[in-house]
């Protein structure tokens, strides 16, 4: 029963939970966000009325995607005050810099634009309405930017200095801290990385009504338009993940030894990446595997001839550095391991690569089939809609990646896991909080799917081309949402 109530477990447990349920609006936030910005930038440019029609409909499930992803943010940073207290004293002088930033500027100028856009369709001259839902965008990737900021700082701490008297650490440069090259490389894969999840979303909705033959010219031009984005949102995550794999090792070596279960120091043919493994319980002895010589020199290292370090190396390499002498309170753990749990690392780290894959190949496989506009099979729009959430699901275990490899350490070299919760919080506290932000959070995922769904049912709005050829009178259309 102790180890059931333990805070600690309890605590890691409760913020992976709701860092994940939170995460699950911000990539269709920050995608959707742009595709709508593209579609009335068409509107605008070429006059055809689709564009206009598709703007309002994908509109209107950015908005209600945007609410609920506001209202389970702000829990997040509750926790770190509930459950995290003796890291907040310890780091918030440097985590909470990026984070006051996203409140006081992005979330700011985000939520002005916003505003702005939904009440100014029939306000605003047409081309400074377009240019307020580009800012809205602009405000998302900022916010998303100074989020990555302060995660950087827990992947790769710079910019700090440790005050001995004061007891914590306490911020030198908040220009290392933004420009943290793990926050540079994290940003632009996740940017990428949520116009894939947007464009499915597109594809899967138009894929509805086509199935359905409701709405075709909207849903044809909406269908190939996600599937276009999806490829070259794929390119870009491929690229983005390559750099931040290298910036990974430097930065985190064990998190890239563990990601590739690989024991022993290899190099060149040796570090193979492989492509599916079983090996013994203990995780240490390879029984069969499926490998690619050289890849995972390739992706550590940029080179095929690179060398990767693994983890028994490592685990040597960190217990002399961290466990050494008294001054290792912060940095040695009580197990004296300095490895993350190794089977999630690696599966996790397969699945993100093997979903975003097949996600792009149904996109890709789509775009053919539909380039002649020739009737499909029923089975093809089903495929369209339930493999939609895979960009998702490919983010939600990259993130499991990103946070498990990191493990031991909340800060990594500075603070370990353990150290980092709050003192006197009693597990059964922890566990009711956990349940009831899970009750809680269950509840508004049924609403937020319950409104996604009407809004995406209902289609784009009727509005009707003007048979005098003149230009629409966008006032009698104006929506506030």
């Amino acid at each position: 029963m102790d180890e059931f109530f333990d805070p600690l477990s309890l605590a890691r447990w409760q913020f992976g939970l709701t860092t994940l349920y939170h995460f699950i609006f911000v990539p269709l936030t920050i995608g959707m966000a742009l595709l709508v910005a593209i579609l009335q930038t068409a509107w605008v440019r070429t006059g055809k009325v689709k564009y206009l029609r598709l703007t309002k409909l994908f509109g209107k499930i950015f908005l209600i995607n945007f609410a609920m992803g506001v209202v389970t943010g702000i829990v997040q940073e509750f926790q770190f005050g509930m459950n995290w207290s003796n890291y907040s004293r310890f780091n918030g002088d440097i985590f909470g810099a990026p984070l006051a930033m996203e409140g006081l500027i992005a979330f700011f100028f985000e939520a002005t634009f916003i505003g702005l856009w939904i009440f100014g369709w029939d306000k605003l001259p047409k081309k400074i309405h377009a240019a307020t839902i580009w800012c809205v965008w602009i405000g998302t990737v900022l916010s998303a930017y100074f989020i990555l900021a302060a995660n950087a700082f827990m992947q790769n701490p710079d910019g700090f200095v440790i005050n001995e008297e004061r007891g914590r650490a306490e911020l030198e440069s908040i220009s290392a801290v933004l420009l943290n090259p793990v926050a540079v490389n994290q940003f632009v894969h996740t940017i990428f990385a949520s116009l894939m999840f947007a464009a499915t979303v597109v594809v899967a909705i138009a894929a509805w009504h086509l199935a359905r033959k409701q709405h075709k010219e909207d849903m044809t031009t909406a269908l190939r338009f996600g599937a276009v984005v999806n490829i070259i949102a794929f390119m870009g995550v491929g690229l983005s993940g390559h750099s931040l794999g290298i910036t990974m090792t430097e930065t985190q070596p064990m998190k890239m030894a563990a990601a590739e279960a690989m024991y022993e120091t290899a190099s060149g043919k040796d570090a193979s990446f492989s492509l599916f493994s079983i090996g013994t319980p203990d995780g240490e002895h390879e029984i069969f595997s499926v490998r690619i010589p050289y890849l995972a020199s390739f992706l550590a290292t940029n080179s095929f001839d690179g060398e990767v370090e693994g983890i028994r190396d490592l685990q040597a390499e960190y217990t002399e550095k961290y466990c050494g002498d008294e001054n290792s309170l912060l940095t040695c753990p009580e197990s004296g391991s300095f490895v993350p749990t190794v089977w999630i690392t690696y599966w996790s780290f397969r699945w993100m690569i093997g979903l975003g894959g097949l996600s792009m190949i149904v996109s890709a496989v789509g775009l053919w089939l539909t380039r002649k506009r020739a009737e499909l099979p029923a089975w093809t729009w089903k495929v369209a809609v339930w493999t939609a959430p895979l960009p998702l699901l490919a983010s939600l275990v990259g993130w499991v990646f990103t946070e498990m490899g990191r493990q031991p350490w909340i800060v990594f070299g500075v603070m370990t896991t353990e150290q980092g919760v709050s003192p006197g919080v009693p597990g059964w506290a922890v566990f009711t909080s956990m349940i009831v932000f899970t009750l809680l959070y269950g509840g508004l995922a049924v609403v937020e799917f319950w409104l996604i769904r009407k809004a995406a049912k209902e289609g784009p709005p009727q509005i009707e081309e003007p048979e005098d050829g003149s230009e629409i009178d966008v006032s009698k259309h104006a929506t506030v949402y």
